[in-house]
C-alpha cells in the first residue's frame, strides 16, 4: 500500500515522492505535503495492529500536535480501495483500509537534530522554544494528586520497561549497572516525585521533545510529533519534558545550548524545585533513545546519531557532586547579567535572577513593566522577600548537585554574608563575581537599556546614583574569593569558568 500510494502521488505531482521510514510510520513526502501512515505494529509500548487503532492515534495525533504546531497539521484523510490501488480521501467508497495524517512539508535540514550537526544552529532560537514551552507547561492540564499517574511507581514501572526492552534486545554489562542505579534513584528521589506530583507538576506535555521532533520555521523553533499513543507517556512531568531536550542537546555535544535552554525555561517557570529530578530523567530520556533507536529500520545517517546507551551508562556513573555557589556583585549597568549568562552556559550552571525573581514575587512576567502597572516592587519589604527567594532557590539548585549563580547586586554586605553562611552551611565552594565599568559606561548602560525595554530589569539613572552613593563596598575578607572583571574589556569566559571552578569550599565559620 506505501508503494502504491507513493505512485500514486508521484503521477498527481509529477515529482519523485521520498519516503521517511521509523520504527512506527512511514511519511510519504511530496513537493508540498506529507502523509503520514502509522505502521500496523505492536510493541510493549504501542499497538497500532488495526485499523480502528491507527485511525483513533491519527486523530489523536492531529488534535495533540495543534497545540504546537498548528501550520504544520492540516488533517486525517481516510485511505479507501486496496492495498494495490488506493486512494486517499474525497467520496466515500466502501470501508477505509487505513488512514493517514496530512501535513505541511519542510526541509529536513531545518530539523533541530539537522542544524546541530550542519553547525547552522543560532543559539538565541533556543531562548524562543523555552519561553514557548514555558508558557505552554503552566497552561497545561495536571493530574489529580490522588491519581497514579506521575507518581513513584508509575516512573519506576516506565524506567524498568525500557532497560528491560534493551536487555531483551542484547547482553550489555552496562543494563545491570543501570538497574542497580535505578532502584537507588527510586528510594533516593520517592520523595521528590510524590512532592511533585502533589504540587502539580505532572500535566500533559509533548513527551517525546528531542532534537528530531523540532523544526525550524519562520525564524522560530517549533515543537511537533509529540505522544499520542500512550497517555502515560505524555502526563508526565514537566521537568521530564525538558530532560528530553537538554539531554539530546547534551548528546550531540551542546551542553552549552543544553543550559542555555534550562536557564530560559527555568526563568519562565521558576522551577528551582524540579531540578532535585532533573539528572534522572536525562538518564532515563538518554535510555528511551537507545531503546527506540533499534526499533525498525534505521536511517542511512543513523551510525551519526549520540550513543544514546554509552551517554545514559555515563552520566549515571558520575557523581552529583559539582555544586557551587557564585553570586554577583556590581552596579545597574555593570555588565552582571551579561557576563553570568555567558559563564553558565560555559560552566554548565543555573542561574537566579534578582530581576526575575523580584517581578514573580508580584504575578509579573520577566519582560513586564511594574510602574506600568502601578506597582511599587522595589520597596525594602519587597527586597527581603526577593532575596529571601533567591536563597531559597539557590539552595534548591545546590542540593541537586548544580553550580548555581545567583545573579544579583549584592551591593549590601548583609546578603552577601548569608549567602556565604548558605556555601558554609551546605559545604560548597563561595566564589563573587565582582563585576566593574566606569561611572559613566554604566549610566550609558542603564539608559540604553531603559530605551529597550527588553530587559527584566528596571533599574534606571536613579536607581544607579542611589547604588553609587549607599553601596557597601566589598570587605577584605571578601577578596579572597573574588573574581574582579571589567566589563568594559572583553572577557575571557572560558578562563573564568575554569577559575570558578577550581574554588575551594570554605573552611571557616562564617559570622552574621
Amino acid at each position: 500500500m506505501v508503494a502504491s500510494l507513493s505512485k500514486m502521488l508521484s503521477r498527481e505531482t509529477g515529482q519523485p515522492v521520498e519516503l521517511i521510514e521509523t520504527h512506527i510510520s512511514w511519511v510519504l513526502l511530496t513537493p508540498i505535503y506529507a502523509y503520514k501512515l502509522k505502521k500496523p505494529v505492536r510493541f510493549p509500548f504501542v499497538d497500532f495492529s488495526s485499523v480502528d487503532a491507527r485511525k483513533h492515534f491519527c486523530e489523536e495525533e492531529l488534535r495533540l500536535n495543534q497545540r504546537f504546531a498548528p501550520p504544520l497539521y492540516i488533517d486525517v484523510l481516510p485511505v479507501y480501495g486496496s492495498p494495490e490501488s488506493p486512494r486517499m480521501g474525497g467520496i466515500k467508497d466502501g470501508m477505509p483500509i487505513d488512514h493517514v495524517i496530512r501535513m505541511r512539508r519542510f526541509p529536513q535540514s531545518s530539523l533541530l537534530r539537522n542544524l546541530l550537526e550542519s553547525g547552522r544552529i543560532e543559539p538565541a532560537w533556543l531562548d524562543g522554544l523555552a519561553s514557548r514551552m514555558a508558557e505552554f507547561h503552566a497552561s497545561a492540564p495536571a493530574v489529580s494528586p490522588a491519581s497514579p499517574i506521575g507518581g513513584p511507581d508509575m516512573i519506576v514501572r516506565k524506567v524498568t520497561d525500557v532497560l528491560t526492552s534493551l536487555q531483551e534486545r542484547c547482553e550489555d554489562s552496562r543494563h545491570v549497572r543501570l538497574h542497580g542505579w535505578m532502584n537507588e534513584q527510586a528510594r533516593a528521589l520517592r520523595p521528590a516525585w510524590t512532592a511533585r506530583q502533589r504540587g502539580g507538576w505532572i500535566r500533559e506535555c509533548h513527551g517525546d521533545l528531542h532534537t528530531g521532533n523540532v523544526v525550524l520555521i519562520e525564524g522560530e523553533l517549533v515543537p511537533f510529533d509529540c505522544i499520542e499513543f500512550d497517555p502515560g507517556l505524555r502526563w508526565i512531568d514537566v521537568m521530564s519534558d525538558i530532560a528530553f531536550l537538554t539531554m539530546d542537546l547534551k548528546a550531540h555535544g551542546r551542553r552549552d545550548l543544553a543550559f542555555r535552554f534550562l536557564d530560559e525555561w527555568l526563568q519562565r517557570s521558576g522551577d528551582h524545585a524540579g531540578l532535585q529530578v532533573l539528572h534522572f530523567y536525562e538518564v532515563y530520556r538518554a535510555l528511551v533513545r537507545a531503546m527506540t533507536s533499534g526499533l525498525g529500520k534505521q536511517s542511512s545517517n543513523a551510525a551519526s546519531r549520540p550513543d544514546y546507551l554509552a551517554r545514559a551508562a555515563e552520566w549515571a556513573a558520575s557523581p552529583r557532586d559539582n555544586a557551587r555557589l557564585l553570586i554577583t556583585h556590581g552596579f545597574s549597568g555593570s555588565g552582571k547579567s551579561t557576563v553570568a549568562s555567558q559563564l553558565l552556559r560555559a560552566a554548565g550552571a543555573v542561574r537566579i535572577r534578582s530581576d526575575v525573581e523580584r517581578k514573580r514575587l508580584f504575578g509579573l512576567d520577566p519582560q513586564e513593566c511594574s510602574t506600568a502597572l502601578g506597582l511599587d516592587i522595589y520597596t525594602e519589604q519587597a527586597t527581603n522577600d526577593t532575596f529571601e527567594s533567591l536563597r531559597k532557590r539557590a539552595s534548591d539548585a545546590l542540593r541537586a548537585g548544580y553550580p548555581v549563580i545567583v545573579d544579583a547586586a549584592f551591593l549590601q554586605s548583609d546578603w552577601r554574608r548569608r549567602f556565604q553562611a548558605l556555601a558554609e552551611e551546605l559545604h560548597v565552594p563561595f566564589s563573587i563575581l565582582d563585576c566593574h565599568a566606569s561611572p559613566s559606561k554604566l549610566r550609558h548602560r542603564v539608559m540604553a537599556r531603559a530605551a529597550t525595554g527588553l530587559d527584566a530589569s528596571e533599574a534606571g539613572v536613579e536607581v544607579l546614583e542611589h547604588q553609587l552613593a549607599t553601596h557597601q563596598p566589598l570587605e577584605t575578607d571578601e577578596q579572597a574569593f573574588t573574581m574582579a572583571v571589567s566589563t568594559q574589556d572583553t572577557v575571557d569566559i572560558d578562563s573564568l569558568a575554569a577559575k570558578w571552578g577550581a574554588a575551594r569550599a570554605l573552611a571557616s565559620d562564617v559570622s552574621l
